[in-house]
């Protein structure tokens, strides 16, 4: 099977009251369990806000470094899943299910094969 990327975007700025956020929480778990249970489901995590971010930059033959995430924009991604499926489209439909938990967009991309060690 081959492994899927699934990033959710979410916008700038704080979260959302826990009235609003703990029930999309329990959907999203919900999702996950459905992933484990059916075999799909390899990793997820959230990750802390963009202003936590470091940016490195190679430069010839060392690196600099920036603070902030590489882009400016509106949203940034919040977290994200790897999953395994039969084709793209089995994958997008898990996708379709964890954007319709969390209620934002997510992206579905395929990983490439390999592995670097």
């Amino acid at each position: 099977m081959k492994q899927y990327l699934l990033s959710i975007y979410q916008p700038d700025g704080e979260p959302p009251a826990p009235e609003v956020l703990d029930p999309i929480m329990r959907d999203v778990e919900a999702v996950n369990q459905q992933m484990g249970e059916a075999g799909a489901w390899v990793f997820a995590a959230g990750l802390h806000p963009p202003d936590t971010a470091v940016v490195a930059r190679g430069r010839g033959a060392g690196a600099i470094t920036t603070d902030g995430p590489y882009l400016e924009g509106k949203e940034h991604i919040g977290g994200f899943t790897v999953i395994r499926a039969d084709d793209f489209d089995a994958a997008l439909e898990w996708g379709r299910k964890l954007a319709a938990a969390t209620t934002l967009p997510v992206e579905v991309r395929p990983m490439q094969d390999g592995s670097c060690g």
